[in-house]
């Protein structure tokens, strides 16, 4: 089997072009250099060629810029005088939101191919637009509204009564329940959208299960990422707010509202009734105690501790989460008193292994 060592592999990856300069230009929302070249594909700085497109993201990599055989690059106007004689510049304010446009034209996303699958199951009043696409073995439950040309990934199980909008996108083994999904929302594999959150009572007998009585609300453009868990509300609904993108490996738990376009990283976990605003960054592993808010863009370092509210705007880290700027002044003062420590010696043994007394000391 041979091995492909571009950007795109046509195994998984179907391509359209080549484009030529002006196409690519407007594409990535910037003026084209006058040149009749065509443009056949994506690639890496290191490894574009001649007849390839590529992108400077950050200022680190200009002595990589400077070597690159690319077409055309991306690049940002304090860098364009790098770019090599060869190739063209296609100068923009943001080289990466313009690759991301570029990578969209060479290679768009999969038309959904209308039609449901023979061995799909379909509840019989279920509602399907006929430009939705119900892939092998899919499960559509009794009332469920499936919008145009949403796709159903193969093994997904859409619940009672559940509602997709418009060009929704379930990925393969996804199961929702109790749950009203907006317009363009992703669901990727594996995830579990709408079971019973983790509400019980202690009584005497034991546990006592509180019925979990609300929803889950995914309004437009929420990306759900890979085995992440969200579950309904109890008394109120569980709200994911427009454009926000949760990665692989969530817990969202029940009544948890999250603001709009916010961004969270694999395995954070967040506790009941937690409320995120607007904008909020959360980083890898941070967790958050139920009940606890968070203002606007706010940002939470990496396996933060969340147990008390954070104001918005504010940066923090740690466990239990404080202000970024106390944290690092504090290490900065413990590293200090370390250096000025002087050292111990370590004490020294005679051969049956006890420690030898000092000169003149009684043992």
């Amino acid at each position: 089997m041979g091995r492909f060592n571009g950007v795109g592999n046509p195994r998984f990856f179907a391509r359209t072009g080549p484009h030529p300069l002006a196409v690519v230009a407007a594409a990535a929302g910037c003026a084209s250099p006058p040149s009749d070249i065509l443009l056949t594909g994506l690639a890496a700085l290191g490894a574009a060629g001649p007849d390839e497109v590529s992108f400077l993201g950050t200022a680190r990599h200009a002595a990589e810029l400077e070597r690159t055989r690319a077409g055309a690059v991306l690049v940002h106007p304090d860098m364009q005088a790098h770019v090599p004689c060869g190739s063209r510049r296609l100068v923009t304010a943001d080289p990466v939101g313009g690759w991301a446009q570029v990578a969209a034209l060479f290679h768009p996303m999969p038309c959904v191919a209308a039609g449901i699958h023979p061995s799909a199951v379909v509840a019989e009043d279920a509602k399907i637009d006929g430009t939705a696409e119900i892939c092998a073995q899919a499960v559509i439950g009794a009332g469920a509204e499936i919008g145009p040309r949403c796709r159903i990934g193969s093994g997904a199980i859409i619940g009672d009564g559940v509602v997709l909008g418009p060009e929704c996108r379930i990925g393969p083994h996804v199961s929702i329940s109790h749950a009203l999904l907006g317009a363009r929302v992703y669901v990727y594999p594996g995830a579990r959208i709408g079971q019973e959150g983790f509400g019980f009572a202690i009584a005497a007998h034991g546990f006592q299960t509180i019925p979990q009585l609300g929803c889950v609300i995914l309004e437009d453009d929420v990306e759900v990422g890979a085995n992440t868990t969200i579950d309904r509300g109890c008394l109120r609904d569980t709200v994911i707010g427009a454009g926000t993108r949760l990665d692989n490996l969530v817990q969202v738990a029940h009544n948890v509202r999250i603001g709009r376009y916010c961004a969270i990283a694999a395995l954070v976990g967040i506790s009941g009734s937690a409320e995120i605003g607007d904008f909020v960054v959360v980083a890898g592993q941070a967790g958050f105690a139920d009940h606890v808010r968070v203002g606007a863009r706010a940002q939470v370092g990496a396996q933060a501790g969340v147990m008390s509210a954070i104001e918005a705007g504010a940066v923090v880290v740690g466990s239990p989460a404080r202000p970024a700027r106390e944290v690092f002044r504090e290490i900065a003062t413990l590293r200090k008193i370390a250096r000025k420590a002087p050292e111990r010696k370590a004490p020294a043994h005679g051969a049956n292994g006890r420690e030898k007394a000092a000169p003149n000391e009684r043992v």
